[in-house]
């Protein structure tokens, strides 16, 4: 099984410091070797946590084929792998450029590239920096970001950093939940640790 803290990728999208991937065995294995060919499609940044999200939705889709009783062949794990690509770069796009060309038809798409219609998008999203000066509405003007929140708001970014969060918790958790997520059946033992561990959070939390 996966362990975010254990197993880490190089800058090349290949596992780093001689430990790694290749330790992972069954179906997390075979994941791998498909997935490895793909993750230097996307940026550097963001390689260890597309391989991730990748492992994941290729276990998604087995978990789910098991259950119809087909096979997931290395081909059909290449089509998941493509298609999380083309699914990444469309939401860098979005983030950089406000325009979502995944939800336009495959001839829509072909005539925008070919008359460079990208500026006129209809459905583009208009994307404001953050440094953009607004007016406060008493005619003093300050950048957009200080206007968002103040110094005792909750850090979004920080709450949302799932990195932190999985870091904190006990690795068998850690691997318990993977295995959940993914749509594998948790035997009892797990099942108890499992309810036993989201009790001990919610106490925490409320």
């Amino acid at each position: 099984m996966l362990d975010q803290i254990d197993y880490t990728i190089d800058g090349n999208g290949y596992q780093g410091n001689g430990n790694g991937y290749h330790n992972l065995d069954g179906d997390w294995l075979t994941y791998y070797k498909v997935a490895k060919c793909f993750v230097r499609k996307v940026k550097p940044e963001d390689r260890e946590d597309f391989l991730h999200d990748l492992l994941l939705a290729m276990a998604r889709v087995k978990a789910k084929y098991d259950i119809i009783g087909k096979p997931l062949t290395e081909g059909g794990l290449v089509h998941i792998a493509q298609y999380e690509v083309n699914d990444y770069w469309r939401k860098a796009y979005l983030l950089t450029n406000g325009i979502d060309c995944g939800r336009c038809i495959k001839k829509q798409r072909q005539k925008c590239k070919d008359n460079n219609l990208y500026p006129v998008c209809p459905k583009a999203v208009k994307i404001e920096s953050l440094n953009k000066l607004v007016e406060d509405g008493e005619g003093n003007k300050t950048e957009l970001y200080q206007m968002i929140a103040d110094d005792n708001a909750i850090d979004i970014l920080a709450m949302l950093d799932a990195k932190s969060t999985l870091k904190s918790y006990p690795r068998q958790a850690v691997l318990i939940a993977y295995k959940r997520y993914s749509g594998y059946p948790l035997d009892e033992g797990e099942r108890r640790y499992f309810n036993r561990f989201r009790k001990r959070l919610q106490k925490t939390l409320f």
